[in-house]
């Protein structure tokens, strides 16, 4: 019996792909194992190098990888290797070296290294790169909601980022074949779409006259999928025509992930953002228009270089101007090979964990407050699994929902209703059909 694990860090399109390599694997006979549980013949290290911590938990993957069973063959994917090639060359035990190109020759790649044991290695440039290369991922599963990878590489350059160095320019996979990914999803199963990307508000800026709400148009036009949500997206790309278009097809969820970072246009400066404070807030008001009940969610840094008390109370302000669901709280890391690294004015640590602590206690309110105001709307949940003896699953708007039921609810779209706030989650019932 052959075996492999793998080991996951890093973003949704990260999962996507880890996802989309277990299934190569299994169509050749590998058998997933659990490496908290079992050792493996084959380890795949997927990596992520958004900071300097992601870059040490890789190592500390790979090394483990390593440990739990000498004889097994470790490869190394994704951002860190693509960044930092030769700084995992050098980690003893690791036998295969990619970057973030050519994922779907992982199995390739190690039945050529058993042949003669030398180390491979196939990270190539990323400049100029324009290929959008796509491993699918078409299994039946027991899952009721799919990643799908749309796009890939960012032309932004904020000032804190590594990634454009680590995915390459914008590569956008074709609506003809994202829609037959989404054909394949649904008859494996599926009900909901994530359209994930490094940045998919670039969408199709590649491909000529083709923009994200086409793909997403089309994609709504398959039979059986009935929810597609968007993974992070720009300000910039919400417009009234975009929300106007995507509303017309009644099946995108009405949540939106929309990156703020700051709400200090002198630090939104400094970091590349390319929108003001003003913008942002606009950008939700409209989309308020469309969606009254929408479930909006961020990002923030805090303690970016220079960052000031005064722009840090801008965010604060923002941030209780827009009102968000939740809010995904960074403290600012130094990420070597960025430009914000080597700026001055870098904030002390303590001051960076009391703005931290402070957003966070705002979010905790926020997240308890848009739960009670959907008190009175009918949700539409998604049921996913049953945990802690609760059947749960996630509304439209990004409302964790659970109920006690004898029901069998699992992969079901049913209309609930909150009954009960639980911490960051809601108790619904649900109307019998």
């Amino acid at each position: 019996m052959k075996t492999f694990s793998i080991l996951t860090l890093g973003c949704k399109v990260n999962q996507y792909e880890s996802e989309a390599m277990k299934e190569i694997f299994e169509k050749n006979g590998y058998i997933e194992v659990d490496s908290e549980t079992d050792v493996a013949d084959v380890y795949v290290v997927n990596t992520c190098t958004v900071t300097n911590l992601s870059d040490r938990k890789s190592r500390q993957y790979i090394r483990r990888a390593k440990r739990e069973n000498p004889d097994s063959i470790v490869c190394v994917v994704g951002c860190y290797s693509q960044v930092s090639p030769d700084e995992v060359q050098a980690i003893e035990g690791v036998d295969i070296i990619m970057g973030t190109t050519d994922r779907s020759r992982i199995f390739e790649l190690v039945e050529n290294f058993k042949k003669d044991k030398n180390q491979i290695s196939i990270v190539k440039s990323l400049k100029g790169f324009t290929e959008f290369q796509h491993i699918e991922i078409d299994k039946e599963s027991e899952m009721t909601r799919s990643y799908m990878k749309v796009q890939d590489g960012c032309n932004r350059y904020c000032t804190y980022c590594i990634i454009p160095y680590a995915r390459g320019p914008i590569r956008s996979r074709t609506i003809e074949d994202s829609v037959e990914e989404a054909k394949r999803l649904s008859e494996a199963g599926y009900k909901e779409l994530v359209l994930t990307g490094i940045h998919i508000g670039s969408y199709g800026k590649d491909l000529g006259d083709e923009r994200l709400v086409d793909l997403i148009e089309e994609i709504t036009k398959v039979d059986g999928i009935e929810r597609i949500r968007l993974s992070s997206i720009e300000p910039i790309t919400i417009t009234r025509d975009f929300l106007e278009r995507i509303k017309a097809t009644g099946k995108v969820c009405d949540h939106f992930h929309l990156s703020l970072q700051s709400g200090s246009n002198a630090v939104l400066k400094a970091m590349n953002r390319r929108y003001t404070r003003e913008e942002y807030i606009e950008t939700c008001d409209l989309i308020r228009e469309y969606y009254p009940y929408v479930g909006l969610t961020t990002d923030i840094i805090v303690g970016f270089p220079g960052e000031t008390d005064e722009d840090f109370e801008d965010t604060v302000d923002l941030v209780k101007r827009v009102e968000f669901s939740k809010i995904h709280v960074f403290k600012y890391s130094k990420r070597s090979g960025t430009p914000a690294a080597e700026m001055k004015n870098q904030v002390d640590g303590n001051i960076k964990i009391e703005r931290s602590n402070r957003l966070l206690e705002l979010s905790d309110k926020m997240m308890e407050r848009f739960i009670e105001k959907n008190r009175d709307t009918k949700l539409k949940v998604l049921f996913e699994e049953e945990k802690d003896g609760y059947m749960r699953g996630y509304s439209t708007n990004y409302i964790d929902c659970k109920i006690k039921t004898d029901l069998e609810l699992k992969n079901q779209v049913r209309d609930a209703k909150i009954v009960a706030i639980d911490g960051e989650s809601a108790i619904v019932e649900i109307e019998r059909s």
